[in-house]
């Protein structure tokens, strides 16, 4: 079952590689558009079997590959995980659907998007230290090319920068899995069969530290974040709800299931310092979103304030925060894809991005009034507006993270304050006032650019006004995480909620 998650976008890619070289554009993304719905639409089949009661690996699948390394293609999904397929399937198709359908070389396009989905969709199922990184791997030359042919005028800079980045990132990952399965005597890569807690501290925290920072870069966190600023700005607008709805999140999950889990005494160790590097990536990330005049930029670095709380809830390392770390991974996913999706519409129909030339798109009569709606909700459930999944995502890892970080949950709650300041210079100088010069002669926005949007605003309300039917499906998996000593601190979800 979970196979198919990984071969349908595969025999996709290859299918729109065989067709016919003068094939136009729309063919080619009807075609992927129907492998990538059928891929989304059997990630829920799969969450509507999923037994939340069952904390280990459902659907699990198993076959020996190279026994003398080893690796087996395990595959297996939890709480965790479950979460961020359906969130995978559910971005990639709408990625796809709102490319343009007169881009150069779709067939390429539209193949290398849906490799990506594949090599993303792997990380998240290998039960396999090897496999995972061979899927982590493989989502790096799709989104290097997607960004180095069909990006912006400095496409080629960001590309590089980009590829150098995780490439280095990988490096560190890897070695840390090597001394992983070395140092503890385990004959496999398999997840299951490790035992790291039985290594000394200084090995722990040695093997930690490389997990750190190269799952540091791709999340991205402070200081290595200046590659994804340059990524989202010549991305294309789809490529972009993918770097940040999706693929940012392979850095987050790494996190969570190898370095909290897996190595959870060292991790407890430093739990002081993520708390504190979790306080400088939001505050910073925050501050250079309030200096930016170009839309998609300071959307950018407001990833980087976010991702920073899912840290702050992983340092805190309670059930209740890291509930809340994996539910603002989905939130983030879907409120910035939102944004980065409109920030797309706006510049396609009004040519700019820059708010110093921009002015009055909620104009009724001759601006964007349905999309300045849209960006309103969005830039609201970023904020933390009560109603919306970013609010109760947000409150749940600073309800868990308090109890052993009070000081760092206060600072890191100064943040969605900043979120509030640049997201109102956006909206303000954006969509109100007079509408502008450069932005009169606006052409007509069509259903098919606006019924994405609509679909992840929907979800945005949908899940803040009813979150437990996204936290249902972690929450039993979270606390099972919690039932060896693996926490900073001994606050279970039980003692939590009744304090709230």
């Amino acid at each position: 079952m979970l196979s198919a998650l990984i071969f349908a976008p595969l025999l996709g890619a290859l299918l729109i590689g065989l067709l016919p070289s003068g094939i136009n554009g729309r063919t080619s993304r009807n075609v992927a558009l129907i492998f990538a719905g059928l891929t989304f639409l059997w990630s829920v089949v799969l969450a509507s079997q999923f037994q939340p009661g069952q904390v280990t690996q459902q659907f699990s699948e198993f076959i020996p590959w190279i026994d003398s390394l080893g690796l087996g293609y395990n595959l297996g999904v939890d709480g965790l995980s479950l979460p961020l397929l359906v969130l995978n399937g559910l971005l990639t198709a709408i990625a796809i659907f709102s490319s343009d359908e007169s881009l150069p070389r779709p067939k390429f396009y539209y193949s290398l998007i849906l490799v990506l989905s594949v090599g993303v969709t792997g990380a998240f199922l290998a039960q396999d230290l090897l496999l995972f990184f061979l899927f982590y791997e493989l989502e790096l030359i799709p989104l290097y090319l997607l960004i180095a042919i069909w990006g912006g005028a400095k496409r080629g800079y960001a590309a590089t920068k980009f590829l150098i980045y995780t490439a280095v990132s990988g490096i560190l990952i890897l070695a840390s899995f090597l001394g992983l399965v070395w140092l503890s005597g385990s004959g496999t890569f398999a997840i299951s069969t490790l035992n790291a807690k039985s290594l000394p501290l200084a090995t722990q925290l040695l093997l930690l530290a490389g997990l750190l920072v190269g799952f540091g870069i791709k999340m991205p966190l402070v200081p290595f974040h200046t590659w994804l600023p340059d990524a989202h700005v010549e991305a294309s607008t789809p490529i972009s709800m993918l770097l940040a709805g999706v693929l940012l999140k392979l850095g987050t999950y790494g996190l969570l299931r190898f370095g909290m889990n897996l190595l959870p005494e060292a991790w407890a160790y430093i739990a002081p310092w993520l708390a504190v590097w979790a306080v400088v990536s939001v505050l910073y990330g925050s501050s250079c979103a309030i200096a930016q005049t170009d839309m998609k930029k300071m959307v950018a670095y407001s990833s980087i304030g976010h991702m920073g709380y899912v840290l702050l809830g992983a340092a805190a390392a309670t059930p209740l925060s890291s509930l809340g770390a994996v539910m603002q991974m989905i939130s983030h996913g879907l409120i910035s894809a939102l944004l980065f999706l409109l920030v797309g519409i706006v510049y396609k129909k009004a040519g700019s991005r820059d708010l110093n030339l921009i002015r009055g798109l909620l104009n009724p009569e001759r601006g964007m009034p349905v999309i300045g709606s849209l960006m309103i909700i969005g830039v609201m459930a970023s904020a933390g507006t009560p109603g919306m999944v970013g609010f109760i995502s947000e409150f749940i890892i600073f309800r868990g993270s308090f109890a052993v970080f009070p000081v760092q949950t206060l600072l890191s709650m100064i943040g969605t304050g900043l979120t509030a300041v640049y997201f109102l210079i956006l909206v303000n100088k954006a969509f109100f006032g007079r509408l502008s010069a450069q932005v009169m002669n606006l052409p007509r926005i069509y259903w098919s650019d606006r019924a994405p949007a609509f679909i992840l605003a929907a979800l945005i309300v949908i899940f803040g006004i009813q979150p437990s039917w996204l936290a249902r499906w972690t929450e039993p998996t979270i606390t099972a995480m919690f039932t060896v000593e693996n926490t900073v601190a001994t606050v279970s979800l039980d003692k939590v909620k009744g304090k709230s």
